[in-house]
């Protein structure tokens, strides 16, 4: 079964810190597959369209929404088949549903179910 499987959100306090992962599994992410994949996380707030975040390329190039530059980093380990996200000094705008997305220019795209992320005092 082909999945992405977010873990890591929670309930933070403004200026907190949170870290996002996101796990691959499956025939297409088998072998070195999933470092043929860009990565990114999106979010979506309520009322609101969903969002690019931040993503990652097979070689290691990162893009960055102008709200999170310089607080959010994203990263992958193609050896765990996995894709993190570390979110720091977290704004109560950064209250989101978050996402992992995959994606391949022959084999599509695949999203995840999403993890809630709440920045409240």
């Amino acid at each position: 079964q082909v999945q992405l499987v977010e873990s890591g959100g929670g309930l933070v306090q403004p200026g907190g810190s949170l870290r996002l992962s996101c796990a691959a599994s499956g025939s297409i992410f088998s072998g070195s597959m999933f470092r043929s994949y860009v990565m990114g996380w999106y979010r979506q707030a309520p009322g609101k369209q969903r969002e690019l975040v931040a993503s990652i390329t097979s070689g290691g190039s990162t893009n960055y929404a102008d709200s999170v530059k310089g607080r959010f980093t994203i990263s992958r380990d193609n050896t765990k088949n996995t894709v993190s996200l570390q979110m720091n000094s977290l704004k109560p705008e950064d209250t989101a549903v978050y996402y992992c997305k995959a994606v391949q220019s022959v084999l599509g795209s695949v999203w995840g179910q999403g993890t809630q992320v709440t920045v409240s005092s």
